[in-house]
């Protein structure tokens, strides 16, 4: 456990271990005391990370639709749109041309 002290703009200014007047506490392993150590930067390699996790969050989401677990409906209308965005992106990059409609069924 960290003791943060930010300016008035909530950028921190000063960290701790122990507290001290005006500071709040922060768990270690919060992102912004992370980059805050790193000078400002992201760890490396943990955006890469995190495209990677995303891609296995939009597999799964794609499993449990596919499986009838949930509909796409069940989500929240902004999780729709990011998911249908981010799979018209995917499949642009790939050059796909999807004029069946993917359901792997063969004619």
């Amino acid at each position: 456990m960290f003791h943060v002290i930010r300016s008035a703009d909530g950028v921190i200014q000063a960290i701790a271990r122990q507290a001290i007047p005006n500071s709040a506490p922060m768990e270690e392993n919060d992102p912004e005391l992370i980059r805050f150590f790193n000078g400002g930067l992201t760890p490396p390699g943990f955006d890469a990370a995190d495209a990677e996790f995303v891609r296995v969050l939009e597999d799964l989401i794609d499993t449990l639709i596919s499986k009838n677990v949930i509909r796409h409906t069940d989500l929240p209308p902004a999780a729709q749109q990011k998911l249908v965005k981010r799979k018209g992106m995917r499949n642009r990059m790939q050059g796909a041309l999807d004029l069946l409609g993917g359901d792997g069924q063969v004619i």
